[in-house]
């Protein structure tokens, strides 16, 4: 998946888990299908449970590190399971 702009933004920094995916999942439900979401951690938990979650859900994912903060950014599904 290439990056889309996202657009929105969640900061999850200095969370842990499992709230970084909680915060995914709930701005997940209010948007369209096919919109896109960069979701912001710092908890290195994240880098199992998000992939994990969007692979659950059908959302597309894509993942990068940068000093020290991790950033997903996720297309919703066009459906969910």
């Amino acid at each position: 998946m290439t990056q889309p702009d996202a657009v929105i933004v969640i900061d999850a920094r200095g969370l842990n888990c499992p709230l970084p995916v909680l915060r995914l999942r709930k701005r997940l439900q209010s948007i369209a299908a096919g919109q896109t979401v960069e979701l912001i951690a710092t908890d290195r938990a994240a880098l199992r449970d998000v992939p994990a979650f969007c692979a659950s859900q059908g959302h597309a994912v894509a993942t990068l590190s940068d000093a020290g903060e991790l950033r997903f950014c996720v297309r919703k599904a066009i459906t969910t399971p």
